[in-house]
């Protein structure tokens, strides 16, 4: 199954980058540059998510609209997506 998140991405001072997901806590990730960051955002995204499905009431939050997600000036938000098999053996 595929799930997004927006990820709304900082460049940090020193070049490299911060990813955090407002609709999924406490996820973040860092990269020294914008592909590793993101590849790191994607891992942390597919832990989170997983982890919330492990638990018996689990309960995904509902994904935030880019427009309304408010911006420092050094930030950008990016839709990231994970695919995530559910079931063993099911092939998306």
């Amino acid at each position: 199954m595929k799930f997004v998140y927006p990820g709304i991405i900082a460049e940090l001072p020193d070049g490299s980058y911060h990813v955090r997901f407002p609709d999924l806590d406490m996820c973040e990730a860092r990269g020294r540059d914008l592909e590793e960051a993101l590849e790191n955002a994607k891992e942390a995204e597919r832990s989170w998510i997983e982890l919330e499905l492990s638990e018996e009431d689990f309960e995904l939050p509902s994904k935030s609209m880019l427009s309304e997600l408010r911006l420092e000036p050094n930030e950008t938000v990016r839709s990231i997506s994970v695919n995530i098999r559910l079931m063993e053996g099911y092939d998306e």
